[in-house]
């Protein structure tokens, strides 16, 4: 579709939002947040008839693009046959959701409680993974990000979480594998991971095993930078987990549905949690959908004991359908295997030569359409671009690459140092291309800030 400029209705919609919209994360009136007037494939634009390229996926969960027809299709028919039910019945789309998502899940995560998204899927898997074991806390890493609900933002772990922590959620904390920054004075990544494991069973051992429900991670941690664990981490978690009675949750909401080149991340490396949490790309974002997968263990304790939780919109239908729809375009069109093939021939290639040749660019890591670039003010130090959590004028040079980003006509993920690159799992190759070629352009503005 050509944007056709209508920037009257762009200015209503603009003085509507400014008078009556409150927005997360901001400060209301130091925001000028962009009148989107149409979106569609990998592309939106504005009403002045400016076009991006997405390289956030909205918030990382259109996977399979904006506007998908047969995703639509399927969201009309469903409202025209049946647009609500209460979720204690037995309902199609709700039971053809839950059964193609079983059939990807890792074995023997059989059983879908379905939320209105990921913060509350997160809210419940604890409160399964309490239940479960009759014991108060939860682990969970620094650099994660785990939702904006009460209980999921105090397991988060990145400043998001300091301004509703009461220390009083239940929550301890703890360091997770990062080479490029490690805290173990790690060299290699056996030596992180061998580290990174016992630092986390020294915590287990002195917080008290016997008071230890969960340990949940993010199974590749997406907005704290995209940081794969290295190989026998997770396993080892599993372990640990399996030794002490804990149940282990893998927070898959970002990283879910094909966006690792997976239909699960945990399928790379090949680890069954005993919960774990979805969202986002379940059904490309459309209609507000999450929800919990349970294994058999964890199910049978609610066999013949009520599970004492729920929600109105539980397996909402019309957030179904577009479930079945996604899942079954995904599959038919082979999206997760062209994030696999994009990720490994064009996306990563790319971005490792972007590094060699811009200096801001201290690492570039991910996999599928999932990667990040960790920006630097001086390569050898490592010293970050802009400083931890920066706002205002100290962080200006993420700010200014930002700006040059959108002026080169691609939306950047920006956060803290570091900027993503999440681009639609069903993109194609030039339109990558044509992504890759704007960033390089707007590196620059991030090479001016550096030593």
């Amino acid at each position: 579709m050509t944007p056709q400029p209508n920037p009257e209705v762009g200015a209503a919609v603009k003085a509507a939002d400014r008078a009556h919209v409150f927005h997360s994360w901001s400060a209301q009136e130091l925001i000028d947040p962009l009148a989107v007037a149409g979106a569609e494939g990998s592309y939106f634009w504005d009403y002045d008839g400016n076009r991006y390229l997405d390289f956030t996926s909205g918030l990382v969960f259109t996977n399979v693009g904006y506007q998908h027809p047969k995703v639509v299709a399927a969201i009309q028919e469903q409202a025209a046959r049946m647009t609500t039910f209460a979720p204690a019945f037995a309902v199609e789309a709700r039971s053809e959701a839950a059964r193609l998502i079983a059939e990807r899940t890792p074995d023997g995560l059989d059983k879908i409680f379905f939320t209105n998204g990921g913060a509350d899927a997160v809210e419940h898997a604890v409160r399964m993974a309490r239940l479960h074991t009759g014991r108060p806390k939860v682990l969970s890493a620094y650099r994660s990000y785990h939702g904006g609900t009460q209980q999921a933002v105090n397991i988060t772990g990145d400043p998001r979480r300091w301004a509703s922590d009461s220390a009083s959620a239940g929550v301890v904390h703890f360091w997770a594998p990062f080479l490029y920054r490690s805290r173990f004075y790690a060299e290699t990544e056996e030596q992180e991971c061998a580290r990174a494991l016992e630092h986390l069973e020294t915590t287990i051992a002195f917080e008290g095993p016997s008071t230890i429900a969960a340990i949940i991670l993010e199974t590749i941690p997406g907005t704290a930078g995209i940081m794969l664990p290295p190989p026998g981490y997770l396993a080892g978690v599993r372990e640990l987990c399996d030794k002490y009675g804990i149940v282990f949750v893998l927070d898959e909401v970002m990283a879910g549905f094909g966006r690792t080149g997976e239909w699960f991340a945990a399928d790379l490396f090949d680890v069954t949690p005993d919960l774990m949490t979805f969202a986002k790309g379940v059904n490309s974002g459309y209609v507000p959908l999450g929800g919990v997968a349970i294994s058999g263990a964890v199910a049978e304790t609610f066999a013949k004991r009520p599970y004492p939780g729920g929600l109105t919109y539980s397996g909402h239908p019309l957030a179904c359908a577009a479930a079945v729809a996604t899942i079954n375009v995904m599959a038919e069109d082979g999206i997760v295997q062209n994030a696999a093939r994009l990720g490994t021939e064009v996306l990563g290639p790319a971005l490792r030569e972007l590094a060699e040749r811009h200096p801001s660019v201290g690492e570039v890591r991910g996999v599928g359409m999932f990667w990040a670039l960790e920006l630097v003010k001086n390569r050898e130090t490592r010293e970050p671009l802009v400083p931890y959590n920066a706002s205002g004028a100290a962080n200006a040079p993420m700010a200014a690459f930002a700006a040059a980003a959108k002026a080169e006509g691609i939306w950047p993920f920006v956060n803290m140092n570091r900027t993503h690159v999440v681009p639609p799992c069903n993109a194609g190759e030039a339109e990558l291309k044509e992504g890759l070629a704007a960033l390089d352009a707007a590196l620059s503005a991030a090479d001016e800030h550096t030593e």
